[in-house]
């Protein structure tokens, strides 16, 4: 025996001149829908902006001598806060931005190698740091090359900066270390092209 289907009452109710809303009414509602959205959006823009100019900063990757981290032509955000304070430390492996301390109109990008007061040598392309060799996972093996260097000691303030493709990469073997004071970024995400976006270690 099939069970009874009930409907739920369902009462209508006619709108009558006297409760529907005027057209000019439900003009404003949608004005005020639509003013309110764009205020909403224009707030999200200027706090974007706002993030971008005072943390963020969009570079381009000219040269090759951080491949394969990054290439030439490659659009990247570095970080210009993160050094600004006492606090913002810099690490070893770091990717910084700086003045190049013998022309300061141009602005590289390496990686820190060296730290104040660490002893830096380089044995046919194996760099040693303070008597160990360092494990440097981001240089494949058809980037690195046999030159030497006789070791030496970072200055105080100061650092030892490499490029990862070392056979194209004028760097601290060639002209010395960078002052903390130069070092003005760190990259940290590229964002073109659409296959290259992510997070920089």
């Amino acid at each position: 025996m099939e069970e009874p289907i009930i409907q739920p009452a369902v009462t209508e109710i006619a709108a009558t001149p006297e409760t529907a809303l005027p057209r000019p009414a439900k003009r404003r509602i949608a004005a005020g829908a639509v003013l309110h959205w764009l205020r909403d959006l224009t707030l999200s823009v200027v706090i974007a902006m706002m993030v971008i100019l005072f943390l963020y900063q969009p570079v381009k990757v000219e040269g090759t001598s951080m491949m394969p981290a990054l290439v030439d032509q490659e659009r990247i955000f570095i970080n210009k806060f993160v050094y600004r304070f006492p606090f913002g430390e810099i690490h070893r492996g770091d990717m910084v931005v700086f003045w190049f301390p013998h022309d300061i109109t141009k602005s590289y990008i390496k990686r820190v190698i060296g730290m104040p007061g660490d002893r830096i040598e380089i044995d046919s392309g194996t760099v040693m740091v303070n008597g160990q060799r360092l494990n440097e996972w981001y240089v494949p093996p058809d980037y690195r090359d046999d030159l030497s260097m006789p070791a030496e000691t970072v200055p105080p303030g100061e650092y030892f900066v490499l490029g990862d493709h070392r056979k194209s990469s004028n760097d601290s073997r060639m002209w010395g270390t960078v002052p903390r004071r130069d070092i003005y970024g760190r990259a940290v995400f590229v964002y073109w092209p659409f296959d290259r976006i992510g997070v920089l270690r």
